[in-house]
């Protein structure tokens, strides 16, 4: 384990931030599914998607964590989740939300920047 730059722990910030999120909407979800709203209401299966959020959302905390303190293997997961976040922003913005495509879009943007960026890319590579 190696000091990363500033960069890198602003980034395992942001990383955090949306697992954060992503595990508030699984609680969020969960509750909408007990509370006996209709699960197929939406098409989908809320408690199912509320799983899906609640594993993805820990992964992402854990690279998120990693960032944090310093851990190179937290790169990879964070500029994984944020390229599938520029996915989301995409059909956000082709399902006439635009606002909401924008700021997904800026946020995965930001976050990948960070991480691609020089001096994250040569603490990520070089050798201690």
């Amino acid at each position: 384990m190696s000091l990363q730059p500033p960069i890198v722990r602003y980034a395992g910030y942001l990383v955090a931030a949306e697992a954060v999120t992503a595990l508030i909407v699984a609680v969020v979800l969960a509750v909408l599914a007990s509370g006996g709203t209709d699960k197929h209401a939406q098409g989908f299966n809320a408690y199912g998607t509320a799983g899906w959020f609640a594993i993805m959302g820990t992964g992402l905390l854990a690279g998120g964590w990693a960032l944090i303190t310093g851990r190179r293997w937290g790169r990879g997961i964070g500029v994984f989740a944020n390229l599938l976040l520029l996915g989301v922003a995409w059909y956000l913005f082709t399902s006439h939300q635009v606002a909401y495509g924008f700021a997904v879009a800026a946020l995965a943007v930001l976050t990948l920047g960070m991480l691609f960026s020089p001096s994250a890319v040569h603490w990520t590579t070089r050798e201690d």
